[in-house]
């Protein structure tokens, strides 16, 4: 449920965002300048014969490589999606849950191609009365263009084209405060900063971040973004569950994997697994600068300790990495020794993050956000965003895994 990841640092920018929609919504505020950044691990190599990244590649010296993946990143969203979005506390309890479709489409050639993303909101309405079957109204949203410069430098992407997953950071939450206000107060909304009954995030997050994962062969995927307010804290967990489809809206999946006991959440992470992972560059460009192969081990001892140990060996094998966990479960939230947290999720999925980044930063070590989806029984898929001690999203980690 961890990983060790390399970082390179890259320049940070910042994606703004813009909005229409069936009223009037609240402008966004610039991002926080809080500073933060993974790995408050105990951590052991071994084996080792250089210093340097766990194997290396060289970095790509031709603009069409990034062009490429330019295009096919802009293909994969592509479509048109329906699914939901799911808010959650820091425990794993499910706080909101409002129907989304997105819209997407490009255009232009070349370097010059744009995408155009539309979102609609389910939106919440003051009426309800027995036997009423108009059709609901959805508010919508415009996302501002993304093209080379944004998701590169703004952005600071990390894209793995076969395994179609992708990282991307947001400097403000505005669009994910926006579905939270149509949907869940609608034509209630009066404008109020802290609307009661509803969590929003937190107008100058520390860090908003977006792990996406598909499952193979599917249009189906998952986006989960961690928020975190000024502080470095989390404060909420959102998730966009999706499919493309031009039908009917989706089915969601997520709830109907939901099972009464708390503990039955970890259940499925139990055991040992086995897999390769890869480490790309954050940005458009971003090469390939590490690949290993990874065996990790979930357990649960006599005490009721959570034990949790995991090797990483490059793929010459001239680098082995160990590292041991011990934590402990309340509720859905797991908490390792050394200030690491997952929050299980119904529908097979964790997202961990640092329980203090503030702290990471302060005490000059690096720190990463985690997604994992289980797409079918025994196995499953993570992706780890690394953050420098500077607050940048370096790089990013894909692994597959299989159970053993």
């Amino acid at each position: 449920m961890a990983s060790i990841c390399h970082s390179i640092s890259v320049p940070s920018l910042s994606k703004p965002t813009t909005i229409t929609s069936l009223r009037p919504l609240h402008a966004f505020l610039p991002n926080s300048t809080s500073v933060l950044s993974i790995r408050s691990c105990k951590t052991q190599a071994t084996s080792s014969k250089s210093s340097t990244t766990v194997g290396d590649a060289p970095e790509p010296n031709d603009g069409s490589m990034s062009i490429d993946n330019l295009h096919h990143f802009f293909d994969l969203n592509s479509g048109k999606w329906n699914g939901s979005f799911f808010q959650f506390d820091i425990r794993g309890n499910l706080l909101h849950e409002i129907s989304t479709k997105l819209a997407v489409s490009s255009y232009g050639e070349d370097e010059l191609i744009s995408l155009i993303q539309t979102l609609y909101i389910r939106q919440k309405s003051s009426v309800s009365l027995p036997g009423n079957d108009d059709e609901p109204e959805w508010a919508e949203y415009k996302i501002k263009e993304t093209n080379m410069f944004t998701v590169d430098k703004y952005q600071q992407i990390g894209f793995f084209p076969n395994e179609k997953a992708f990282s991307l950071r947001y400097q403000t939450a505005g669009m994910l405060e926006t579905v939270l206000r149509q949907g869940v107060l609608g034509e209630d909304d009066t404008g109020e900063e802290f609307p009661k009954n509803l969590k929003l995030p937190s107008r100058r997050p520390s860090i908003v971040c977006e792990n996406c994962l598909y499952i193979p062969d599917r249009d189906l995927r998952a986006r989960a973004f961690h928020i975190m307010d000024p502080q470095g804290i989390i404060e909420m967990l959102l998730i966009f569950l999706e499919e493309r489809d031009d039908g009917e809206l989706f089915s969601h999946p997520l709830n109907s994997n939901l099972v009464s006991g708390q503990e039955n959440r970890l259940l499925s992470f139990l055991g040992d697994w086995k897999g390769h992972s890869r480490t790309k560059r954050s940005g458009v460009y971003g090469a390939t600068i590490a690949e290993a192969v990874t065996i990790s081990s979930l357990q649960i001892d006599d005490n009721g300790q959570i034990i949790q140990d995991i090797t990483t060996t490059s793929m010459n094998g001239d680098v082995t990495t160990n590292v041991h966990w011990t934590g402990t479960k309340l509720d859905n939230l797991v908490t390792f020794d050394g200030g690491y947290q997952i929050t299980l999720l119904p529908g097979g999925m964790y997202m961990g993050c640092p329980c203090d980044v503030a702290k990471s930063v302060a005490d000059n070590k690096s720190f990463h956000l985690e997604f994992c989806w289980l797409e079918a029984p025994g196995r499953r898929q993570r992706l780890v965003r690394t953050y420098d001690v500077e607050g940048l999203a370096v790089s990013s980690t894909y692994f597959s895994e299989i159970k053993l």
